[in-house]
């Protein structure tokens, strides 16, 4: 029978058992091991049972269980250790609190998704795990951060595979009183709401949730309450779902309600107010807006307010194509703003204009979130060096005439949370070389260019270890393939062959993400034969695991994981590749340990970063990886393989990836298996477990997420809280002011003649130095509104400087009759080869961050003087 409601019946903890019930709410024990073993110790059958999420435990171990552990005094000693280390890492001082900087007193940290748990399904991908592991290593390292999101009542979606391979997906609903999460209380005990307005006169309203991550509160938002109708509860109720107008409305609750929530939450609980909001892709770039009518409300216009939340905002982008940006209809926009909707003190032009795809190929018709989110935020970047330019190149028509590497987005590699993702098991060999509380501070806080101590552990010892995590694997896989193929409709009797699945002594290969058609999931099937030969040599053979979702809507993705199964299926090879279903946080956890290579073959340049392979390395596998993201930036040939790339423009799609796919099976072949199988004089393979040793040595400090985190506290939030605070309602009313003032006036700024003195003919002699003497007009700009300078550099072929220095000029005379100007300064010849100067006028103003702010600039004309410049061959 079904049951007509359904509630959850909470345990009653004894009075000695009472801090159970703190740690499981703290979702710091999916990253303490310490915590976690306690929690098994409780009832390890019910541990295992509940997936090792501690909520589930406690609503279903006995009563009589309970009574033993609070008589208990060896567990209650146990219980008051963790639970006191707990209250010292939640209070204690950390690496935030010893900064001299003046960072801010509090960022916002807003993303649509975040990876914490498996035990709180809120994620779909990297995105959302990187805003885990960001949350994580900001609460190891004290940053206050508070964290902001929505709560998806059927999180995203659960992943299963019908007979003949094809992708299935399942809603499971999410009670938030079944997940480790408390309601955010108002003072006399109601749950705490946001709403916003919608058109004609309707309410979306939310509830706020709050789950604690270590030190930082989580905040997340949740329409599925009574006071809405049934479109308005369904907003919240998946991830990545629904039409235009459900994703628009997702994204509003997510910034205008986010600072809603924010502010709810600081005034509830006295955490300072944020002075940096941080908008993790544009999803939730609409906290801007909101911020503006605070602002608005308090006495200053729109400009004003403009400038004032722009200087405390950092927005990241992780997309590297155009096509991966929301992007809304200018009127659909247009009806939820306004006097009839939301924000309506706030003209609707002036937000449509925000979102505007006004470069050279945009679209007027449409809101671009990507746009708005970099017009809302004084500081940008990507997630990868490679990626922060592909972003400059992406977004430069939103500063026309500057070169694409001066368009103000800069990088922050992405970084992954060691004590999350690192096998208990390396954390113990690490723990004896050099005990724990260093091992835990190298993996969380980290600072060091290298990991030393690992070049004393013994050979033997690292390898004994690669084959214990090979081996659990390996009983992994057979237990999730077991389960999928009875989900296939198989019986146990056709089911005996999985005993005989891979083979804890074989080379094995890890390839496990998001399925979009950029990530190539079938490039090791181009050609079968080829792939059938190293998974079945006799002597080197190789043996691969895979898994990933594709997304519900993508037929193109879900027919490649179909193509890959159906290849997995095949008798001949399928103890040598798997194919697992629904990929997440609890798999993976157990795939980045057991694996010695960890591939990944995307289309360059489309992987923003790619944090699955960071993960891997810190447990000692290899990354055998194409150039891009991370890879692109820190491989080297002492730790892994660089996948050749044919990316010529004469190179067409199919012959591109038969040509990467071949160079794979290259390596594999005649590089990587050899390396694996071969033994040195001690019967190991030495040469391997050297590649292993550098992988930690040179990339584990590299790859940490405490290493992001440091810096975005460095070099984005506390420029940001300089910034914020230096925009006072006064200073943010001149900033405003001297904007319009200078966009008014621009048109007349120009260069009008540049000569030389001693000006060379077409060669000159390095270390040479050429006065420069430049009359400019500024119309009705004074030289303190701008900068003149000098810029110069090697020229390619068509004249263009490349590796761009530039040196500002200086005003010796002027204003003449006509109101010009002319400035004057040296410029050295300090590069030999092909080299050029020209001259240009920038704004200049000590409240911009960047010279390229206003996306303004003059240069000469082809008829002033010199040209656009003087080249020297």
């Amino acid at each position: 029978m079904k049951a007509i409601r359904r509630f959850t019946v909470r345990p009653v903890l004894p009075e000695a058992l009472q801090p159970l019930s703190e740690l499981a709410r703290n979702l710091r024990w999916s990253w303490h091991a310490e915590t976690r073993d306690l929690f098994q110790s409780v009832d390890p059958e019910c541990w295992a049972a509940s997936g090792g999420d501690p909520v589930r435990l406690l609503g279903s171990v006995s009563a009589r269980r309970l009574a033993e552990l609070a008589e208990d005094r060896r567990f209650l000693r146990r219980l008051t250790v963790v639970a006191d280390e707990l209250r010292d890492y939640v209070t204690g001082d950390r690496w935030y609190q010893t900064q001299t900087t003046e960072p801010p007193a509090a960022v916002a940290y807003f993303s649509p998704e975040f990876g914490i748990t498996a035990a709180l399904p809120q994620y779909s991908g990297g995105l959302g795990i990187l805003a885990g592991d960001h949350l994580k290593a900001a609460s190891d390292l004290g940053v206050p951060l508070i964290g902001v999101g929505l709560l998806y009542r059927h999180g995203y979606f659960r992943q299963s595979l019908s007979r003949d391979g094809w992708q299935q997906e399942h809603y499971p609903l999410l009670d938030p009183n079944e997940l480790p999460l408390v309601p955010l209380q108002e003072t006399d005990g109601s749950q705490a709401r946001v709403d916003l307005a919608l058109p004609g006169g309707r309410r979306l309203h939310a509830r706020v949730w709050q789950a604690q991550v270590g030190r930082v509160p989580l905040l997340l938002l949740d329409s599925d309450v009574e006071e809405n109708d049934l479109g308005e509860r369904g907003v919240t109720d998946r991830l990545y779902g629904g039409g235009s107008e459900h994703r628009l409305l997702q994204e509003m609750l997510l910034g205008i309600g986010g600072v809603r929530a924010v502010r709810t939450y600081c005034r509830l609980t006295g955490h300072a107010e944020p002075e940096v909001f941080h908008t993790n892709e544009g999803h939730a770039g609409f906290l801007g807006l909101e911020r503006i009518a605070e602002l608005c409300d308090e006495g200053l216009d729109f400009d004003a307010g403009l400038e004032a939340v722009r200087a405390g905002t950092v927005f990241t982008t992780h997309t590297p194509v155009p096509a991966g940006i929301d992007r809304f209809d200018r009127e659909l926009v247009a009806q939820h703003f306004g006097p009839d909707a939301e924000l309506p003190r706030i003209d609707v032009e002036r937000i449509l204009g925000l979102g505007m795809e006004t470069y050279s190929g945009g679209d007027p018709n449409v809101f671009n979130m990507a746009v708005m989110g970099l017009r809302l935020a004084q500081r940008a970047n990507g997630v990868s060096l490679l990626h922060g330019q592909v972003s400059r190149e992406m977004f430069s028509g939103l500063w026309p005439g500057f070169d694409a590497d001066e368009v103000p987005i800069t990088s922050v590699t992405n970084g992954v949370h060691a004590p999350t993702w690192v096998a208990p098991e390396v954390f113990r060999l690490g723990s004896r070389q050099v005990g724990a509380e260093r091992t835990e501070d190298a993996m969380t806080v980290g600072g060091s260019d290298r990991w030393d101590a690992v070049a004393e552990i013994p050979d033997g010892d690292i390898w004994e270890l690669r084959r214990s995590l090979r081996e659990q694997l390996v009983l992994e896989v057979r237990e999730r393939l077991a389960a999928s193929w009875r989900q296939r409709g198989a019986g146990t009797a056709e089911l005996g062959w999985i005993d005989g699945v891979l083979d804890p002594d074989v080379l094995t290969i890890g390839f496990a993400r998001r399925v979009p058609s950029y990530k190539r999931l079938t490039l090791m099937l181009r050609d079968q034969d080829r792939l059938m030969e190293l998974l079945l040599h006799p002597e080197r053979p190789i043996q691969i695991v895979v898994a990933g979702k594709a997304h519900p809507a993508d037929d193109g993705g879900k027919r490649l994981i179909q193509e890959l199964v159906r290849f997995a299926d095949d008798p001949r090879v399928r103890h040598r590749i798997v194919f697992l279903p629904d990929y997440g946080m609890a798999m993976a956890q157990k795939l980045y340990p057991g694996c010695d290579v960890w591939l990944n073959n995307p289309l360059r340049p489309l992987e923003a970063c790619g944090t699955s392979g960071m993960k891997a390395a810190l447990n000692g596998c290899l990354n055998l990886s194409v150039l891009d993201g991370w890879w692109d930036e820190w491989f080297r040939p002492d730790f892994g393989w660089a996948i050749p790339t044919a990316d010529g423009t004469a190179t067409d799609d199919d012959r591109r990836d038969d040509l990467e796919a071949a160079a794979l099976y290259d390596l594999l072949e005649q590089r990587v298996a050899p390396r694996f199988y071969e033994r040195g004089q001690g019967g190991l393979p030495d040469r391997w477990i050297e590649m292993v040793r550098q992988t930690l040595t040179h990339l584990g400090p590299k790859v940490l997420a405490g290493r992001m985190v440091r810096e975005y506290v460095d070099r984005l939030y506390t420029p940001a809280a300089r910034a914020h605070r230096a925009l006072n309602p006064d200073t943010a009313g001149e900033s405003a002011g001297w904007k319009a003032r200078v966009r008014g006036a621009w048109h007349r700024v120009k260069v009008d003649h540049v000569e030389a003195s001693a000006a060379p003919t077409s060669t000159a002699e390095l270390g040479a130095t050429l006065m420069l003497r430049v009359r400019v007009d500024l119309g009705e700009l004074a030289p303190d509104d701008v900068e003149v300078q000098a810029v110069s550099g090697r020229v390619d072929s068509e004249d263009r400087i490349t590796d761009a220095a530039s040196v500002p000029l200086k005003p010796t005379s002027g204003p003449d009759e006509e109101g010009r100007w002319v400035y004057e300064g040296p410029l050295a010849l300090d590069r030999t080869g092909p080299f050029g100067y020209t001259v240009r006028i920038l704004p200049s103003h000590r409240l911009l961050a960047s010279p390229a702010e206003l996306g303004l600039l003059a240069v000469p004309s082809e008829e002033t003087g010199e040209g656009a410049g003087v080249l020297m061959r």
